[in-house]
Formats: structure tokens, C-alpha cells, sequence
């Protein structure tokens, strides 16, 4: 190999490393509609909703927009993004809903007093995705439905319209609220207590909406600002870190041979 061939060689190290250095970045740029899920051994810190702890939790911004049902006002939602974090520990799962809210509106004992509130929505089947407007008769979800007059309730819904309360709520959650925002944070056993509830893997990603609801603008019902199915990222997924790391690395060191072997190739073809 003459002095040029390895001053080539050099070159393209160079630029194999400086690509293996950029290779982190690539693997940090989360795909479109995911929500990260963070795994805890313990995630005691993180039960109530203002802990200081959820600060260190990755976390999805998720546009909202009116819902389209078909009730008086439908379009006439405030509620424009919720931020959205998620932690797993081995038998529970953590979620907790940020947004910006001028009001605290929290009674319903007025007359046309409404409640702020947030929703969860998740397949009853994790392995299937329903319609997004509440699922369908044979394709039907489960709701994690919070109110700021204090009730949190666990439903399931076959379509718009048919929700029913299970008897048993499994979910819990509790609220603060900020300088103009609310912090909901919802948990639940991965596990399924019973049947027509949604039963959380560990090894597979389960597809996830949000809603809304700004009391103060009289908003309640079908008149909601609503999010499109997003994911929590629950399963090992066919990449991520080191996984782009090695494979970015791998291309460079062929890349770095195949032009090797090609120069070296064209330099002997005309040396004969």
C-alpha cells in the first residue's frame, strides 16, 4: 500500500467517525406520534402529579383540536396542546397531562358551570386500533377520564355516544394546578382486572389519544379539543440506541473497504 492509498484511508476513517459521532443524534429524533415510556424500578416519586421528579421524565407535546362531534359549539375548544409523560414500572403504568389553562375551574354547583377535565383513551385490544371517536360496537375502547369537581372514572365505549362506567375503577389519579396549568397524572396496573379493559404490554407499543376539556369556556361532552392516535413507545422497537451506533458504523467500515479495495484495484490495473 503506497503512501497515497493510506493518506486516502485516513480521509475515510475520518469521516466514518465523525458519521458515528452524529449517529447519537439521528437515534435521539423520536418518530412521528411517539410518547416515550421511561422505565422506574420504583416510581413512588412520581404519584402525585406536581413531583419534582416528572421534570426528568421525557415528555411528547401533542397538538389538539376541536373534536368534530356533532353537538351545538363542537368547534369552539381553547385547549391547543397537552404534554404528555409516561413512566412503566413492572406492574403499573404512570401518565401525566400538562396544559395551559387560564382558568381553574373546578364546580359544578352554578348553573352552566362545567368542570375542566382530561381523558385517556386506549384500545381495549392493545393489539388493535379502533376509530378514533370513541372506537366502535366491535373495536372498543377504554377511557381514563378525569374531572377537577374530584371524579376520576374508568369507561369503556363502543362509538360515539355509548360510554359506560366500569363498576370498579382500576385507574387512580390526582391534579395540581400552577401558574395557569393543569398536572394530571393518571396510574393503573399493567395487568387487566377483568375483561373489556385494556391490558398494557411490556413488549409492544399500545396506541394512545388525548382530550380536553376548558370548563370556563363551557366546554363538556362532544365539545372537546381532541388529539389523533398517538403511541406509547411500551416495545423494544427495531432500532434505538446503541442499535443505530453499531449499524451506522457498520456501513462506514463497508464503505471505508469497498473504496480500499477499488482504489487499490485501479491502481494496480494501470500499474500492469
Amino acid at each position: 500500500m503506497t503512501n497515497r492509498d493510506l493518506a486516502v484511508l485516513a480521509v475515510l476513517v475520518t469521516v466514518v467517525l465523525a458519521t458515528a459521532g452524529l449517529a447519537p443524534a439521528f437515534a435521539d429524533a423520536r418518530p412521528a406520534y411517539e410518547i416515550p415510556v421511561q422505565y422506574e424500578a420504583d416510581a413512588e416519586p412520581l404519584e402525585g402529579a406536581g413531583d419534582e421528579a416528572w421534570t426528568d421524565v421525557p415528555a411528547a407535546t401533542i397538538p389538539l383540536s376541536s373534536a368534530g362531534a356533532n353537538v351545538p359549539a363542537a368547534d369552539d375548544t381553547t385547549v391547543e396542546r397537552a404534554t404528555v409523560a409516561a413512566v412503566r414500572t413492572d406492574d403499573r403504568l404512570y401518565l401525566r397531562l400538562t396544559w395551559a389553562d387560564p382558568s381553574r375551574n373546578a364546580s359544578t354547583d352554578r348553573i352552566r358551570a362545567f368542570a375542566d377535565a382530561v381523558a385517556v383513551q386506549l384500545p381495549a385490544n392493545a393489539s388493535s386500533r379502533p376509530p378514533i371517536a370513541m372506537g366502535s360496537t366491535d373495536n372498543r375502547v377504554n377511557v381514563w377520564y378525569w374531572t377537577a369537581d374530584g371524579r376520576t372514572e374508568e369507561l369503556l365505549a363502543g362509538g360515539a355516544g355509548t360510554t359506560t362506567a366500569f363498576e370498579d375503577p382500576a385507574v387512580e389519579a390526582n391534579a395540581t394546578y400552577e401558574d395557569g396549568r393543569w398536572q394530571v397524572a393518571f396510574t393503573r396496573p399493567l395487568d387487566a382486572p377483568t375483561a373489556n379493559r385494556t391490558t398494557i404490554p411490556t413488549d409492544q407499543d399500545v396506541d394512545v389519544a388525548i382530550a380536553a376539556w376548558n370548563g370556563g369556556n363551557m366546554e363538556r361532552s362532544g365539545q372537546k379539543a381532541a388529539s389523533e392516535w398517538y403511541y406509547l413507545a411500551l416495545g423494544p422497537g427495531p432500532s434505538g440506541p446503541p442499535y443505530e451506533l453499531i449499524l451506522w458504523t457498520i456501513a462506514g467500515l463497508g464503505i471505508v473497504a469497498t473504496t480500499l479495495v477499488t482504489i487499490i484495484g485501479v491502481r494496480q490495473t494501470r500499474g500492469r
